[in-house]
């Protein structure tokens, strides 16, 4: 881009091209720092490069919230900053009256959600997208907005309104720590792990106050009750019974101090979430009784004591298997917290019940050591997974508001980030399907608003090319064959698979997409799928399994046998319902997978937010420890990939990757007078097309400064070689191409900054003062060609005029006024003897001397003989302005030929002053010699 600047340059003036190139440097070079760049569009060039530095700059900077675009990129400080999440800070970003000109923060995207939704000309639901990996500070982010919606929406009329709102305010603040008790884990990459994805709308009424919610949950991860990764927890609250309880509760739900349970590994970690209390305090806030809450504990202490239940292979097949000897006890534990027999648990864990034939025949099977184990598993995972459900309806039925009490909401969405593990299987397929679709949503919204920002803009734009991720989504969810189709007609047919077959099916089934891979080293049977984030693994084994979700009827109808209050209300008697896995007769209805529900959920939520205006806030973790700043930048670039923001970099290069804010760009306009041809300094007249050839120069200067701004030649083209631009028009071409700002706030803020006026008059300003230097150089070509022609003039005046004698043209005999002159007058005559065409001029003027010195001059003029002056008679226009006609009678006539200059402004005669005669009309005179009557 330098080369293409100083191409412009003269060869001989080396010195002066070495300056500019250093100017250049400056212009490009000294931005601002880095950690002041508050957009990742606003770094120069946008690459991947810059903006790992960037966040980088910033994050040592304790500055954890950066633009991106239309995203909002937050960083995980890993160390408390009260300070930034403060109620007076909430309320500062709500009273500014452009929230966005502060310093990017969570809070703003609050507040301008708030505002749209009270907005008087057309109110727009709003929603918010909060994703990113595990322990990027999800769960945080949706909390202090919560908590900043909670600040700003409360403020009512009446004292009676006033209870009604803080009631509902403090019940949608206190449905997190319970969500949170029941929902959340430690793992290894976060210790308050969200295991399920939430939809939290807010809503508000037409005062915009907030009068309720609504909470949608999304997969939650039941699986993590009886089976934990190595090195992570079970779920929360089952450590904060084992910690937080009372002796006299640990005596009633069986748990001794120092007990240990296969189901509650890492026992001796203390974390914050731990908190016993806080969970209880918030139950009784949304209208979970102490009673309640001793049944829910209770429950989740008896779950506890099944996963203790340990079964031994039995060598007959024939024969069901039986307990352990440590295990006895557990399972009389268990059914005494649970409330349910304990003979029909033990039978219904070890025994399968089959229905065949026409008539329905019950046969009883015993079960292998891994059924036995499966159905456990599956009792436990099916009533906590119950249990979850109730106490989301519970929250819902507390916050709930009629739908006639409001108008618009607020959706918060938080949901898992793109994961990748050693081990994939249905959970992980789920997972980063749901992000292949937020991800489409993205960039199909980004995309729109970038080409709105350009088409406000009045810039030149075509369409950006992106990587599409319809190929992935279409072998995920396509139709008519699928991965996720091959997975339900597995279910369907209901037929011994291996995961080796399954492997193999879906390789021959979809050959054909580039999404799909296999390694060919791995011993396990596993495909690979080329997701946006890049390449994921997912082993086959078991993904049938997870998808059919078996329940046997048998532990429905067991659960529905228990004394327990929360289990009939869990697992009510309705002699209707049939269990899905337990046809009747000969028609057999659809198998509702795993699969189908989570694609369902998925498109439904897909539509809310279709009909909203999203925003984005991505979670990035700056390392995996969790340390206070350390800043990996390899971890980093995998969750900038994840979550799409390299895309958006992508985006955002391809459109106008150099973007210089206007401040900048007028504070180094000046840069452009260097551009034309240097000129030596003396008194010489410059050439009378300098301003024409610097008007030249300055047109290539912004032809390379669009360069340089666009980072590419054809994005705005400059006028053609040969045919410079207006002044005008160049201004148009600067104010366009060089977009205030960075280009991108919308159209009318644009138009409110009076930084950008400011910038455009100081635009406009510098090319009025180019056009008046223009007139002053051409001005000063005038001056000196007149002071050349008058001395030229001056001198051939007098040679012609050597050989006449003063005292004759003092003394004209029978002249009418020959008198002599006072000496005071005498110097006229002889200036104007020297100056015989101002002489001519004056004479015929109609202010000037009068009389016998008119007279006089004439005479001196014309070279007339004195010998006979009564031959001649001069005529003059004394009463009209300039020069008619001087005729001497009847010897001959001189011709006056006034020709228009071709300068501006050269015709305009200023002011006449009394002791000078002025012009800028060039006389030329024709004279005839002339003779005696």
């Amino acid at each position: 881009m330098l080369q293409q600047v100083n191409g412009h340059s003269s060869g001989p003036d080396a010195h002066g091209g070495k300056a500019l190139r250093e100017d250049l440097q400056e212009f490009l070079g000294q931005e601002a720092p880095l950690h002041l760049l508050d957009d990742l569009t606003k770094v120069n060039p946008v690459t991947l490069e810059t903006v790992l530095r960037c966040l980088q700059a910033r994050y040592m900077a304790d500055t954890f919230y950066t633009n991106a675009g239309c995203t909002l990129v937050a960083l995980n400080p890993f160390k408390p900053v009260p300070q930034l999440y403060s109620p007076d800070l909430m309320k500062e970003y709500h009273a500014a009256p452009q929230p966005q000109k502060l310093k990017p923060h969570i809070f703003t995207v609050g507040e301008q959600t708030y505002r749209n939704v009270k907005s008087l000309i057309q109110p727009v639901n709003q929603s918010i997208v909060v994703s990113g990996e595990s322990g990027a500070g999800k769960t945080w982010t949706s909390r202090c907005l919560m908590k900043f919606y909670a600040v700003v929406a409360a403020s009512p009329t009446s004292w009676e309104s006033h209870k009604i709102a803080e009631r509902i305010e403090q019940r949608i603040l206190n449905s997190n720590p319970v969500m949170e008790a029941f929902g959340n884990a430690c793992t290894l990459r976060n210790n308050n792990s969200s295991r399920f994805g939430k939809f939290i709308q807010l809503q508000m009424n037409r005062a915009h106050q907030m009068t309720g919610a609504a909470v949608q949950t999304y997969l939650l991860e039941k699986t993590r009750v009886a089976c934990q990764a190595s090195n992570e927890r079970n779920f929360h609250i089952f450590y904060q019974i084992c910690k937080g309880a009372s002796a006299d509760e640990r005596l009633r739900w069986h748990l001794p101090e120092g007990a240990a349970f296969s189901w509650l590994p890492n026992p001796e970690r203390t974390l914050e979430e731990d908190c016993f209390e806080v969970t209880r305090e918030a139950m009784l806030h949304l209208g979970i009784g102490t009673l309640t809450q001793n049944n829910i504990f209770k429950v989740l202490a008896g779950l506890l004591h099944l996963g203790n239940v340990r079964f031994a292979d039995c060598e007959d097949e024939a024969q069901p298997c039986q307990l352990m000897d440590d295990a006895k006890g557990s399972v009389r534990t268990s059914a005494s917290l649970l409330w349910l027999p304990e003979d029909p648990l033990l039978e219904t864990l070890r025994i399968r019940t089959i229905r065949a034939g026409r008539q329905q025949q019950v046969f009883r099977k015993p079960c292998s050591l891994a059924e036995c184990d499966t159905r456990r598993d599956c009792l436990a995972k099916l009533i906590y997974a119950r249990l979850f459900d109730w106490l989301v309806s519970v929250i819902n039925s507390s916050i709930y508001a009629a739908p006639d009490s409001w108008t618009t909401f607020i959706g918060l969405l938080d949901v898992y980030g793109f994961e990748s593990f050693p081990d994939n299987s249905l959970e992980q397929l789920c997972i980063n399907y749901a992000n292949e679709k937020l991800q489409q949503h993205f960039v199909a919204h980004y995309l729109r608003a970038q080409q709105e920002e350009y088409a406000l803009e009045g810039l030149e734009w075509s369409f950006v090319n992106y990587q599409d991720n319809q190929t992935c989504l279409d072998l995920i969810e396509g139709t008519p064959i699928s991965i996720c189709s091959l997975l339900n007609e597995e279910c369907r047919l209901n037929r011994p698979s291996s995961a080796a077959q399954l492997q193999t099916r879906i390789e021959s089934a979809l050959a054909g997409s580039p999404c799909l891979g296999h390694n060919k080293l791995s011993r396990e049977p596993s495909f690979i799928v080329v997701h946006y984030a890049g390449p994921v693994r997912y082993h086959t084994a078991g993904l049938v399994e997870k998808n059919k979700d078996p329940v046997p009827p048998e532990l429905t109808r067991l659960l529905q046998q228990s004394e327990d209050p929360l289990l009939k209300v869990l697992f009510p008697t309705d002699p209707e319902e049939k269990s899905q896995e337990e046809p009747s007769g000969k028609s057999r209805t659809p198998v509702l997978t795993v699969v189908s529900r989570f694609k369902a959920s998925l498109e439904q939520l897909l539509q809310v937010l279709h009909s909203t205006t999203p925003h984005y806030i991505r979670c990035i973790k700056p390392n995996s420890k969790g340390q206070a700043q350390t800043f990996l930048r390899e971890e980093v670039l995998s969750q900038l990939e994840a979550c799409g923001l390299v895309e958006t970099i992508h985006i955002s290069a391809a459109g106008f990757p150099i973007r210089v804010s206007h401040r900048n760009f007028v504070e180094r306009y000046a840069l452009l007078r260097r551009l034309r041809p240097p000129t030596a300094p003396g008194p010489q007249s410059p050439p009378l097309n300098e301003g024409r050839s610097e008007r030249r120069w300055a047109a290539k200067g912004v032809q390379s400064l669009r360069m340089v701004s666009t980072g590419r030649g054809g994005r705005a083209a400059a006028s053609a070689p040969g045919h410079p631009p207006h002044s005008a028009r160049s201004a148009w071409g600067s104010s366009h191409i060089w977009r205030p700002g960075g280009g991108h706030a919308s159209h009318s803020a644009l138009w409110q900054d009076q930084g950008v006026h400011d910038g455009l008059h100081a635009i406009r300003s510098w090319l009025t003062r180019k056009h008046v230097q223009r007139l002053h150089t051409a001005a000063t070509v005038i001056k000196r060609a007149w002071q050349k022609w008058r001395t030229r003039m001056a001198f051939l005046a007098s040679k012609e005029l050597d050989g006449v004698e003063e005292k004759h043209l003092f003394q004209a005999p029978g002249s009418p006024s020959s008198f002599p002159l006072p000496q005071a007058q005498s110097w006229l005559p002889g200036a104007i003897i020297r100056l015989w065409p101002l002489g001519l001029v004056l004479a015929n003027a109609a202010v000037g001397v009068h009389g016998f010195q008119r007279k006089l001059v004439v005479w001196a003029c014309l070279q007339l003989p004195t010998s006979s002056p009564r031959s001649y008679t001069v005529q003059t226009a004394q009463e009209q302005d300039g020069v008619t006609s001087i005729r001497a009678l009847p010897q001959g006539s001189i011709k006056f030929h006034c020709r228009k200059s071709p300068l501006r402004y050269a015709d305009i005669c200023p002011e006449p002053s009394s002791d000078s005669v002025t012009g800028f009309n060039q006389i030329l005179l024709e004279r005839h010699r002339l003779g005696h009557v």
